[in-house]
């Protein structure tokens, strides 16, 4: 039986299209599976910051990128640096 490795990998989503945060947001992105990541807006330009277990990297990118798609929203680019 093969037995499946987790790690956590932290990243954060640029949203497109949006320049505030607001609660309504934060709300619809929790409901749609991102209750690992915390959602910040600054300068304009709205982020939300995962801590996502996954076998992979691609894996979680892949799988919050699906989650803010079905909160409504479009990621314009994705930050792995710290």
């Amino acid at each position: 039986m093969a037995t499946t490795t987790t790690a956590t990998f932290s990243f954060t989503l640029i949203l497109s299209g949006v320049t505030e945060l607001t609660v309504q947001m934060a709300d619809a992105l929790f409901e749609a599976g991102c209750d690992d990541a915390t959602p910040s807006s600054r300068n304009g330009v709205v982020s939300v910051h995962f801590d996502r277990d996954a076998e992979t990297l691609g894996d979680a990118v892949g799988s919050a990128l699906k989650d803010v798609q079905r909160a409504g929203f479009a990621a314009s680019r994705v930050d792995l640096g710290v």
